[in-house]
Protein backbone atom coordinates (compact mmCIF):
# COMPACT_ATOMS: atom_id res chain seq x y z
CA UNK A 1 0.00 0.00 0.00
CA UNK A 2 2.84 2.53 0.85
CA UNK A 3 4.49 1.49 -2.57
CA UNK A 4 1.18 2.28 -4.02
CA UNK A 5 0.85 5.71 -2.27
CA UNK A 6 4.34 6.91 -2.74
CA UNK A 7 3.71 5.94 -6.36
CA UNK A 8 0.70 8.33 -6.53
CA UNK A 9 2.02 10.86 -4.84
CA UNK A 10 5.07 10.94 -7.33
CA UNK A 11 3.25 10.49 -10.57
CA UNK A 12 1.09 14.03 -9.07
CA UNK A 13 4.21 15.71 -8.72
CA UNK A 14 5.48 14.82 -12.17
CA UNK A 15 2.28 16.79 -13.80
CA UNK A 16 2.73 19.30 -11.40
CA UNK A 17 6.22 20.38 -12.18
CA UNK A 18 5.40 19.83 -16.03
CA UNK A 19 2.24 21.98 -15.28
CA UNK A 20 4.49 24.35 -13.94
CA UNK A 21 7.12 24.26 -16.29
CA UNK A 22 4.39 24.91 -18.99
CA UNK A 23 2.87 27.39 -17.65
CA UNK A 24 6.27 29.20 -17.10
CA UNK A 25 7.34 28.73 -20.69
CA UNK A 26 3.16 30.19 -22.16
CA UNK A 27 4.42 33.37 -19.90
CA UNK A 28 7.54 34.09 -21.76
CA UNK A 29 7.24 36.85 -24.65
CA UNK A 30 9.57 36.92 -27.74
CA UNK A 31 8.86 39.62 -30.02
CA UNK A 32 10.56 40.79 -33.24
CA UNK A 33 10.82 43.95 -34.04
CA UNK A 34 11.61 44.95 -38.05
CA UNK A 35 14.26 47.73 -38.92
CA UNK A 36 16.47 48.25 -41.53
CA UNK A 37 20.31 49.41 -42.12
CA UNK A 38 22.30 48.78 -39.13
CA UNK A 39 22.48 49.55 -35.64
CA UNK A 40 22.84 53.50 -35.42
CA UNK A 41 21.62 56.64 -33.39
CA UNK A 42 18.26 56.42 -34.94
CA UNK A 43 17.65 53.13 -33.48
CA UNK A 44 19.35 53.26 -30.42
CA UNK A 45 16.24 53.80 -28.78
CA UNK A 46 14.32 50.23 -29.91
CA UNK A 47 17.45 48.58 -29.04
CA UNK A 48 17.42 50.26 -25.22
CA UNK A 49 13.57 49.11 -25.02
CA UNK A 50 14.71 45.73 -26.40
CA UNK A 51 17.75 45.91 -23.27
CA UNK A 52 15.09 47.34 -20.71
CA UNK A 53 11.98 44.75 -21.52
CA UNK A 54 14.29 41.89 -20.88
CA UNK A 55 16.11 43.35 -18.00
CA UNK A 56 12.92 44.07 -16.04
CA UNK A 57 11.05 40.90 -17.07
CA UNK A 58 13.95 38.53 -15.78
CA UNK A 59 14.18 37.62 -19.47
CA UNK A 60 10.78 36.48 -19.56
CA UNK A 61 10.36 39.31 -22.30
CA UNK A 62 12.56 39.26 -25.13
CA UNK A 63 11.99 41.61 -28.53
CA UNK A 64 14.79 40.76 -31.39
CA UNK A 65 15.74 43.27 -33.12
CA UNK A 66 16.14 42.13 -37.52
CA UNK A 67 18.02 44.70 -39.61
CA UNK A 68 16.73 44.24 -42.90
CA UNK A 69 16.01 40.54 -42.24
CA UNK A 70 11.97 40.51 -42.08
CA UNK A 71 10.86 43.42 -44.20
CA UNK A 72 11.82 45.97 -46.97
CA UNK A 73 11.96 49.56 -45.02
CA UNK A 74 8.80 50.60 -47.17
CA UNK A 75 7.03 47.44 -46.15
CA UNK A 76 7.32 47.49 -42.31
CA UNK A 77 3.58 49.07 -41.67
CA UNK A 78 2.32 46.20 -44.13
CA UNK A 79 4.42 43.55 -42.27
CA UNK A 80 2.87 44.64 -38.44
CA UNK A 81 -1.06 44.83 -40.68
CA UNK A 82 -0.88 41.20 -40.98
CA UNK A 83 1.39 40.48 -37.95
CA UNK A 84 4.72 39.20 -39.81
CA UNK A 85 6.04 40.95 -36.73
CA UNK A 86 5.12 42.41 -33.19
CA UNK A 87 7.42 45.90 -33.78
CA UNK A 88 8.38 48.42 -36.46
CA UNK A 89 10.42 51.41 -37.30
CA UNK A 90 8.85 53.06 -40.26
CA UNK A 91 9.13 56.64 -41.75
CA UNK A 92 6.04 58.74 -42.96
CA UNK A 93 7.72 59.84 -46.18
CA UNK A 94 8.43 56.57 -47.23
CA UNK A 95 4.12 55.85 -48.16
CA UNK A 96 2.24 58.95 -47.14
CA UNK A 97 -1.18 57.75 -48.05
CA UNK A 98 -1.16 55.49 -45.37
CA UNK A 99 -0.30 57.55 -42.60
CA UNK A 100 -1.56 60.75 -43.83
CA UNK A 101 -2.17 62.52 -40.58
CA UNK A 102 1.77 61.86 -39.62
CA UNK A 103 2.31 63.60 -41.97
CA UNK A 104 2.33 67.16 -40.86
CA UNK A 105 4.89 66.16 -38.74
CA UNK A 106 7.04 66.43 -42.25
CA UNK A 107 6.44 69.71 -43.12
CA UNK A 108 8.82 72.24 -44.19
CA UNK A 109 9.93 74.70 -41.94
CA UNK A 110 7.55 73.84 -38.90
CA UNK A 111 10.23 75.70 -36.53
CA UNK A 112 10.89 72.75 -34.56
CA UNK A 113 14.19 74.17 -32.72
CA UNK A 114 15.44 70.49 -31.15
CA UNK A 115 15.19 67.10 -30.80
CA UNK A 116 13.00 67.90 -26.97
CA UNK A 117 10.33 69.84 -29.54
CA UNK A 118 10.38 67.20 -31.69
CA UNK A 119 9.37 64.30 -29.39
CA UNK A 120 6.68 66.74 -28.00
CA UNK A 121 5.29 67.64 -30.99
CA UNK A 122 5.57 63.68 -32.29
CA UNK A 123 3.72 62.11 -29.12
CA UNK A 124 1.08 64.73 -29.14
CA UNK A 125 0.50 64.01 -32.96
CA UNK A 126 0.26 59.87 -32.21
CA UNK A 127 -2.09 60.98 -29.14
CA UNK A 128 -4.79 62.30 -31.70
CA UNK A 129 -7.59 60.02 -32.24
CA UNK A 130 -7.22 60.54 -36.05
CA UNK A 131 -3.57 59.63 -35.81
CA UNK A 132 -4.92 56.57 -33.73
CA UNK A 133 -7.53 55.77 -36.13
CA UNK A 134 -5.70 55.28 -39.28
CA UNK A 135 -3.37 53.55 -37.14
CA UNK A 136 -5.38 51.15 -36.28
CA UNK A 137 -6.76 50.12 -39.82
CA UNK A 138 -3.02 48.63 -40.23
CA UNK A 139 -3.34 47.07 -37.28
CA UNK A 140 -0.81 48.97 -35.56
CA UNK A 141 -0.19 51.49 -32.10
CA UNK A 142 2.50 54.16 -32.07
CA UNK A 143 4.86 53.32 -29.46
CA UNK A 144 7.60 56.35 -29.74
CA UNK A 145 8.93 58.83 -32.41
CA UNK A 146 12.40 58.49 -33.60
CA UNK A 147 13.37 62.08 -32.92
CA UNK A 148 15.73 63.56 -35.81
CA UNK A 149 17.00 66.73 -36.12
CA UNK A 150 16.70 69.15 -38.69
CA UNK A 151 17.93 67.75 -42.28
CA UNK A 152 20.64 69.86 -44.14
CA UNK A 153 22.16 68.61 -48.14
CA UNK A 154 25.65 67.13 -49.11
CA UNK A 155 26.53 67.47 -52.59
CA UNK A 156 29.47 67.05 -54.54
CA UNK A 157 31.15 69.88 -56.85
CA UNK A 158 30.31 73.20 -55.95
CA UNK A 159 28.31 74.14 -52.66
CA UNK A 160 24.79 74.58 -53.58
CA UNK A 161 24.07 78.02 -51.71
CA UNK A 162 21.77 80.24 -53.05
CA UNK A 163 17.97 79.59 -54.14
CA UNK A 164 18.82 79.92 -57.62
CA UNK A 165 21.49 76.97 -57.35
CA UNK A 166 18.32 74.58 -56.49
CA UNK A 167 17.10 74.98 -59.85
CA UNK A 168 16.95 71.35 -61.43
CA UNK A 169 19.01 70.12 -58.90
CA UNK A 170 17.80 66.33 -57.78
CA UNK A 171 17.84 65.52 -54.32
CA UNK A 172 17.25 62.75 -52.35
CA UNK A 173 14.16 63.99 -49.85
CA UNK A 174 10.86 62.60 -49.24
CA UNK A 175 7.84 64.05 -47.99
CA UNK A 176 7.03 67.60 -47.17
CA UNK A 177 10.94 68.32 -47.94
CA UNK A 178 10.86 66.21 -51.10
CA UNK A 179 7.71 69.21 -51.86
CA UNK A 180 9.95 72.35 -50.43
CA UNK A 181 12.49 71.83 -53.12
CA UNK A 182 10.67 70.83 -55.66
CA UNK A 183 8.79 74.41 -54.60
CA UNK A 184 12.10 76.24 -55.80
CA UNK A 185 12.71 74.01 -58.67
CA UNK A 186 14.26 70.94 -57.29
CA UNK A 187 13.91 67.62 -58.41
CA UNK A 188 13.03 65.38 -55.75
CA UNK A 189 13.28 61.53 -55.43
CA UNK A 190 12.32 59.46 -52.58
CA UNK A 191 14.85 56.95 -52.92
CA UNK A 192 15.14 54.90 -49.48
CA UNK A 193 17.68 55.84 -46.80
CA UNK A 194 19.73 52.41 -47.63
CA UNK A 195 19.45 53.46 -51.56
CA UNK A 196 20.90 56.93 -51.15
CA UNK A 197 24.52 55.83 -51.48
CA UNK A 198 24.23 54.08 -54.55
CA UNK A 199 21.94 57.15 -55.89
CA UNK A 200 24.70 59.91 -55.20
CA UNK A 201 27.30 57.53 -56.50
CA UNK A 202 25.61 57.05 -59.71
CA UNK A 203 25.07 60.43 -60.21
CA UNK A 204 21.00 59.77 -60.01
CA UNK A 205 20.83 62.55 -57.89
CA UNK A 206 23.03 65.78 -56.71
CA UNK A 207 22.80 66.10 -53.28
CA UNK A 208 20.82 63.76 -50.14
CA UNK A 209 18.72 65.22 -47.40
CA UNK A 210 19.41 63.77 -44.16
CA UNK A 211 20.26 64.13 -40.17
CA UNK A 212 23.51 63.54 -39.31
CA UNK A 213 23.11 59.87 -38.59
CA UNK A 214 22.36 58.74 -41.57
CA UNK A 215 24.93 60.96 -43.64
CA UNK A 216 27.04 58.91 -41.16
CA UNK A 217 25.51 55.43 -41.52
CA UNK A 218 24.40 55.58 -44.93
CA UNK A 219 27.59 56.76 -46.26
CA UNK A 220 26.71 59.63 -48.21
CA UNK A 221 29.14 61.87 -46.39
CA UNK A 222 32.13 59.93 -47.88
CA UNK A 223 30.46 60.58 -51.44
CA UNK A 224 30.37 64.62 -50.31
CA UNK A 225 32.66 67.71 -50.76
CA UNK A 226 30.13 69.99 -49.09
CA UNK A 227 27.33 70.55 -46.39
CA UNK A 228 24.83 72.93 -45.48
CA UNK A 229 24.66 73.92 -42.14
CA UNK A 230 21.70 76.09 -41.34
CA UNK A 231 19.01 75.03 -44.23
CA UNK A 232 16.93 73.50 -41.76
CA UNK A 233 14.42 73.05 -44.22
CA UNK A 234 12.49 70.36 -42.07
CA UNK A 235 12.88 66.57 -41.35
CA UNK A 236 11.08 63.11 -41.60
CA UNK A 237 9.21 61.59 -38.83
CA UNK A 238 9.58 57.55 -38.51
CA UNK A 239 7.61 55.82 -35.81
CA UNK A 240 7.96 53.11 -33.70
CA UNK A 241 4.89 51.32 -33.68
CA UNK A 242 3.65 47.65 -32.66
CA UNK A 243 0.47 45.34 -33.83
CA UNK A 244 -2.18 46.20 -31.54
CA UNK A 245 -2.77 42.07 -31.13
CA UNK A 246 0.56 41.31 -29.74
CA UNK A 247 0.26 44.52 -26.89
CA UNK A 248 -3.22 43.55 -26.10
CA UNK A 249 -1.52 39.74 -25.60
CA UNK A 250 0.43 40.91 -23.13
CA UNK A 251 0.79 40.29 -19.82
CA UNK A 252 -0.06 42.68 -17.49
CA UNK A 253 3.31 42.09 -15.84
CA UNK A 254 4.82 42.29 -19.39
CA UNK A 255 2.68 45.66 -20.96
CA UNK A 256 3.44 47.49 -17.69
CA UNK A 257 7.29 46.90 -18.40
CA UNK A 258 6.71 47.74 -22.10
CA UNK A 259 5.02 50.75 -21.26
CA UNK A 260 6.98 52.44 -18.43
CA UNK A 261 10.29 51.75 -20.60
CA UNK A 262 9.06 53.95 -23.51
CA UNK A 263 10.54 57.19 -21.68
CA UNK A 264 13.33 55.56 -20.35
CA UNK A 265 14.46 54.09 -23.88
CA UNK A 266 13.49 57.86 -25.58
CA UNK A 267 15.88 59.38 -23.01
CA UNK A 268 18.73 57.18 -24.31
CA UNK A 269 18.20 58.10 -27.45
CA UNK A 270 18.62 62.01 -27.03
CA UNK A 271 21.53 61.57 -25.28
CA UNK A 272 22.85 59.16 -27.65
CA UNK A 273 22.27 61.99 -30.50
CA UNK A 274 23.35 64.96 -28.07
CA UNK A 275 26.93 62.93 -28.14
CA UNK A 276 27.39 62.61 -32.25
CA UNK A 277 25.90 66.41 -32.72
CA UNK A 278 28.70 67.74 -30.58
CA UNK A 279 31.55 65.51 -32.79
CA UNK A 280 29.96 66.47 -36.36
CA UNK A 281 32.02 69.45 -37.04
CA UNK A 282 35.29 66.88 -36.11
CA UNK A 283 33.42 64.61 -38.71
CA UNK A 284 33.14 66.39 -41.51
CA UNK A 285 36.83 67.92 -40.90
CA UNK A 286 38.24 64.05 -40.98
CA UNK A 287 36.00 63.37 -44.22
CA UNK A 288 37.52 66.73 -45.58
CA UNK A 289 33.78 67.91 -46.45
CA UNK A 290 33.23 71.86 -46.34
CA UNK A 291 30.57 73.47 -43.99
CA UNK A 292 28.59 76.04 -45.67
CA UNK A 293 26.81 78.80 -44.00
CA UNK A 294 23.77 79.87 -46.18
CA UNK A 295 23.05 83.22 -46.10
CA UNK A 296 19.57 84.25 -43.88
CA UNK A 297 18.64 86.26 -46.78
CA UNK A 298 18.01 83.43 -49.02
CA UNK A 299 16.49 80.80 -46.08
CA UNK A 300 13.97 83.56 -45.92
CA UNK A 301 12.93 83.01 -49.36
CA UNK A 302 12.91 79.70 -49.35
CA UNK A 303 11.25 79.83 -46.52
CA UNK A 304 8.37 82.22 -48.03
CA UNK A 305 7.69 80.00 -50.93
CA UNK A 306 8.51 76.22 -49.05
CA UNK A 307 6.56 77.51 -45.69
CA UNK A 308 3.17 78.88 -45.04
CA UNK A 309 2.12 78.14 -48.86
CA UNK A 310 2.60 74.63 -48.39
CA UNK A 311 1.52 74.31 -45.19
CA UNK A 312 -1.83 75.52 -46.49
CA UNK A 313 -2.17 73.35 -49.31
CA UNK A 314 -1.58 70.37 -46.78
CA UNK A 315 -4.35 71.27 -44.57
CA UNK A 316 -6.41 71.51 -47.65
CA UNK A 317 -5.44 68.19 -48.75
CA UNK A 318 -6.02 66.43 -45.38
CA UNK A 319 -9.63 68.37 -44.96
CA UNK A 320 -10.66 67.63 -48.56
CA UNK A 321 -9.92 64.16 -47.72
CA UNK A 322 -11.98 64.00 -44.26
CA UNK A 323 -8.85 64.32 -41.85
CA UNK A 324 -8.79 67.40 -39.12
CA UNK A 325 -6.01 68.81 -41.02
CA UNK A 326 -6.12 72.51 -39.60
CA UNK A 327 -6.54 70.72 -35.86
CA UNK A 328 -3.59 68.67 -36.46
CA UNK A 329 -1.11 71.68 -37.65
CA UNK A 330 -2.83 73.61 -34.74
CA UNK A 331 -1.76 71.07 -32.41
CA UNK A 332 1.94 71.08 -33.19
CA UNK A 333 1.92 74.76 -33.48
CA UNK A 334 0.21 74.82 -29.58
CA UNK A 335 2.65 72.02 -28.25
CA UNK A 336 5.69 73.89 -29.66
CA UNK A 337 4.42 77.08 -27.40
CA UNK A 338 3.60 74.75 -24.50
CA UNK A 339 7.04 72.97 -25.04
CA UNK A 340 9.10 76.26 -24.75
CA UNK A 341 6.91 78.31 -21.93
CA UNK A 342 7.46 75.43 -19.44
CA UNK A 343 11.22 74.86 -20.49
Amino acid sequence: MSKLISSKYLGSAAVAALTLAFAGEALATEWNASVWGKRRAFTEHVEKLAELVEEKSGGDFTINISYGGLSKNRENLDGISIGAFEMAQFCAGYHPDKNRAITVLELPFLGVANLDEEVAVSHAVYDHPAVQDEMSQWNAMMVMTSPMPQYNLVGTGEPRDTLADFDGMRVRATGGLGKAFASVGGVPTSVTATEAYQAMESGVVDTVAFAQHAHLSFGTINQADWWTANLNPGTVNCPVVANVDAYEALSDEHRAIFDESVDESIEHYLANYADLLERWDSVLAEKGVAKVEIDEGEIAKFREVAGAPVHTQWIADMEAQGLPGQELYDLVLKTLEDTRATN
